[in-house]
């Protein structure tokens, strides 16, 4: 019996002193791993936003009506403009979806300009660090690429115009706030907000489960926070 004892305690010694620390990890290999995850989790996101229902049938990313318009959704239903108010949301949806895969570029750039300083403050943050790292280098430049794209597919539906022209009047009485009298700003918005949230939720997996990160240099760095 007291062999085994022994032995167990020899084994646990043993894994103790090959365990690894982020403290254990040089910042080269902190920064590479790192950007293997966010590479892979990036990538990921932009994939299943990017396709045919990654928006509209995604109940966590899915663009509703302005808020503003959904206090009166009820009544439009009621007059009979239903069928209107449907194809409103699904031509947001549609733009969003039309609009991420251009984010790909961006987000593969900002992780290839990542300091190793950024990296370590990335590794040792909360859960989301590094999708608030994406949010302050990337929230600007993808707003402009995901503009046009969905000002030119919101054009193709004429009740976004009216829409438009509606709430830029109710605006400026104070019916409908700013940031939502222009529809193209906001489905860009909601969009930014869909990728974020994404990129948040494949951040905490590869935290969770290291094992599941695409890279074996990824796999040691977050492995070592655990």
């Amino acid at each position: 019996m007291r062999f085994v004892l022994s032995l167990i305690a020899g084994l646990l010694l043993t894994a103790s002193a090959h365990a690894l620390s982020l403290a254990d990890i040089s910042g080269k290999d902190a920064s590479g791993g790192l950007k293997e995850a966010l590479t892979q989790g990036a990538g990921k996101a932009v994939d299943l936003l990017g396709r045919q229902d990654g928006f509209l049938g995604n109940p966590k990313v899915k663009i509703p009506l302005p808020e503003s318009v959904q206090q009166i959704e009820g009544l439009l239903r009621g007059l009979g403009m239903g069928r209107q108010a449907d194809e409103l949301i699904n031509a947001m949806n549609r733009a969003a979806e039309a609009a991420v895969p251009q984010a790909k570029t961006l987000l593969v750039n900002s992780i290839k300009q990542m300091s190793v300083q950024d990296a370590k403050g990335i590794l040792s943050g909360g859960d989301d660090s590094a999708t608030q790292y994406f949010r302050r280098t990337t929230s600007a430049p993808l707003a402009e690429k995901f503009k046009p794209v969905v000002k030119k597919a919101m054009a193709k539906v004429k009740l976004a115009e009216k829409y438009d022209q509606l709430a830029g009047k109710a605006s400026k009485l104070g019916l409908v706030r700013e940031q939502d009298a222009q529809l193209e700003n906001y489905v860009t918005q909601k969009t930014l907000d869909g990728l974020y949230l994404m990129i948040a939720e494949e951040e905490k997996a590869i935290r969770k489960d290291p094992a599941g990160a695409a890279g074996k240099l990824a796999q040691k760095v977050f492995g070592a926070l655990r």
